[in-house]
């Protein structure tokens, strides 16, 4: 039951103000609205589904009402039973999101009768949520109180069968060598403040940075693959460069599934954003799970060229990203297997990109490409590359 996978979810809308956490008009999370999400998934081989504001208590100030989060009982327009059949019987994993803010003893007192409830639906994964920086109780949120809180928490998943994602987590220290299913969590700046960070969202520097530093500690689930870098849907036009946005080219977010690693990797937008988008392939083809990494060029804060090879698998990818200077690299392909021909399918910033003033064009080509091969990547201001390269057929 534990397994890697891409997802996508109900999750990305809030942020950008076209879906609600809490009930009314908006409300993201109903049968209908996540059986959609669960069709797109099935139809581009994406694994899972996150539903956020499925349960009762998004109401109001959540963070406030933090002890009126019911674990076990859904919004009247959302029915979980059957939502959960209709994943099951698309061959997508739906995602159950637990979001306590803080209130621990609220959650411990319903872990277990959750995680039953889970467990009996044949639902084997969760993201908690702790947006808080004091518990109900008083607590830091990284003080030894919340340490044995969240062990307990991935004791009691492991109990019951059950994966976790855990964002606002404590630092990574190596569990999920002994509870593999602590397969990812956020702990660092992701995509998320791109949509409402005061700064106007993460700058173009910061991917490279989380490489050397963040990721250091494990996986993180870091949600790329933003194509509406703009955020035109929220309000039918395309935010200022001062308000909150995305702040790299849409090259730079698919070469994000390669250079940031996790074992669970949302494609982060809307669905309805990734139509008609032939880039969309790249999200479709990438793994999650590799078992070589050879990091081909890289310089904190400024740029980062690093490939991996699919895990049981002779194929590789390779992710390129820079901050806000365009650069160019030319990179040998001789970690690829000697005698062996291979094809590259190459998703590059496309003519006259940037992520302040043009950051969408995207230019998709193939060559042929060997072990004596050389890749001369051009990489826009805030850009990247994303390279598929699969062996010949």
């Amino acid at each position: 039951w534990i397994k890697p996978m891409k997802y996508v979810g109900i999750w990305w809308g809030m942020h950008i103000g076209t879906m609600t956490w809490s009930s009314g008009p908006k409300h993201g999370a109903t049968t209908a609205n996540t059986k959609r999400y669960i069709d797109f998934a099935a139809a581009n081989g994406l694994g899972g589904v996150l539903v956020e504001g499925w349960n009762v208590g998004w109401d109001g100030d959540w963070i406030q009402n933090r002890n009126a989060f019911s674990f076990t009982r859904a919004y009247p327009d959302y029915d979980l039973a059957e939502v959960a059949r209709y994943a099951h019987e698309k061959g997508v994993k739906l995602i159950v999101h637990n979001e306590t803010s803080g209130g621990i003893q609220n959650y411990e007192r319903q872990i277990d009768s959750a995680f039953a409830l889970y467990h009996s639906l044949g639902l084997d994964a969760i993201k908690t949520g702790y947006v808080t920086d004091l518990t109900s109780e008083g607590h830091s949120h990284w003080g030894q109180y919340m340490v044995r809180h969240y062990r307990h928490v991935i004791e009691k998943a492991a109990q019951y069968g059950i994966m976790l994602d855990v964002h606002e987590p404590v630092h990574d220290t190596g569990e999920r060598r002994t509870y593999p299913n602590m397969m990812s969590r956020e702990g660092a700046r992701g995509q998320e403040y791109n949509a409402w960070g005061g700064e106007g969202g993460n700058p173009p520097e910061h991917e490279t940075i989380l490489f050397f530093t963040r990721m250091l500690a494990g996986p993180m689930d870091f949600t790329p693959g933003i194509f509406d870098i703009l955020i035109e849907r929220g309000t039918g036009r395309p935010r200022r460069p001062e308000e909150p946005r995305v702040r790299t080219t849409l090259a730079k977010q698919l070469a994000l599934y390669v250079v940031l690693y996790s074992p669970l990797q949302m494609a982060a937008d809307l669905p309805e954003n990734y139509e008609h988008q032939p880039a969309f392939q790249f999200i479709r083809d990438v793994p999650v799970e590799w078992d070589t990494t050879r990091v081909l060029a890289g310089k904190i804060g400024d740029y980062v060229v690093v490939a991996r090879r699919e895990k049981n698998s002779p194929s590789w990818c390779l992710g390129a990203i820079t901050d806000e200077e365009a650069r160019t690299f030319d990179i040998p392909l001789s970690f690829l297997t000697p005698g062996r021909k291979y094809v590259a399918e190459i998703y590059a910033d496309g003519p006259g990109a940037d992520w302040l003033t043009n950051p969408l064009p995207v230019a998709i080509s193939q060559r042929p490409v060997d072990a004596t091969s050389r890749l001369h990547l051009v990489l826009a201001p805030g850009g990247g590359q994303a390279i598929r390269i699969r062996p010949a057929r």
